[in-house]
């Protein structure tokens, strides 16, 4: 969740647009008016009007389960608007709400919605699933750890006698300790390969199981997969932490 919320600011604050909403029943001149004083602006680079028609298809599109609302209401409840495409994402903040400040100043706009706000409220949540995942994280490590620290404790004592028959015919310490480490790390590396398929089949059964009931807000919630790095490193940190186990069970319970 935290790769999609971090990929959904990136994604806003790449194309940052800025929504003035109008007045019900707006003079066209007036509109007109708005939108070339829009236009004027230096940060700006594209500017388009949306009429309460577009708005209205717009939403039974991205929310069709809540179509039928419209309908009930006889009436269309969405104000025209014009959005405005910033030139340069990297423009300062204070400068794009000063221009927005500029063009509020306007009978005719009600409502002004900045998408770079957004981008940052859906930073802050992608930092605080991040903290989440980590803690959930760190919580199932030192699970995995103690479970295979235990199954190698338990195939040491299952081979105990074989362990001393080695000993008698002269094995070395490395020879005997190297099988119960390799297990280690092939229970890490398993498990952690496990957990990669149940989150890809997740994210395969998700949509489906959800059908379009989110509408526009399945590129919030939905799932993204691991990308290659983090794949490969929740693998080699599955076999660090079978190895780990392995260590200190050995170093615990094979006293050779």
């Amino acid at each position: 969740m935290s790769n999609n919320l971090r990929f959904r600011a990136r994604e806003l604050s790449k194309d940052l647009t800025v929504m003035f909403y109008l007045q019900k029943n707006i003079p066209a001149g007036e509109r007109d008016l708005i939108a070339d004083q829009i236009r004027r602006s230096p940060f700006v680079g594209a500017v388009r009007s949306i009429d309460p028609e577009e708005a209205a298809a717009k939403f039974a599109a991205d929310f069709p389960d809540l179509k039928a609302i419209l309908v009930n209401l006889n009436a269309n409840p969405f104000p025209a608007s014009i959005e405005a495409s910033l030139k340069d994402p990297g423009l300062p903040t204070a400068s794009v709400l000063q221009f927005i400040a500029e063009v509020k100043k306007n009978a005719g706009v009600e409502d002004v919605q900045f998408n770079r706000e957004w981008a940052d409220k859906i930073r802050s949540l992608g930092r605080l699933a991040e903290a989440v995942g980590l803690f959930l994280g760190g919580i199932l490590v030192l699970a995995s750890f103690f479970i295979i620290s235990n199954v190698i404790k338990l195939n040491v004592l299952a081979r105990k006698n074989e362990i001393e028959i080695l000993r008698l015919v002269g094995a070395t310490n490395t020879f005997i300790r190297i099988p119960f480490l390799f297990e280690g790390v092939l229970m890490g590396v398993a498990g952690s390969t496990l957990s990669l398929l149940v989150v890809l089949l997740l994210i395969k059964l998700f949509p489906l199981y959800l059908g379009s009931s989110l509408g526009a807000l399945q590129e919030i919630v939905g799932f993204r997969y691991l990308t290659l790095a983090q794949a490969l490193g929740l693998v080699l940190g599955g076999g660090g932490v079978g190895l780990l186990g392995g260590l200190t069970s050995l170093a615990r319970f094979l006293r050779i």
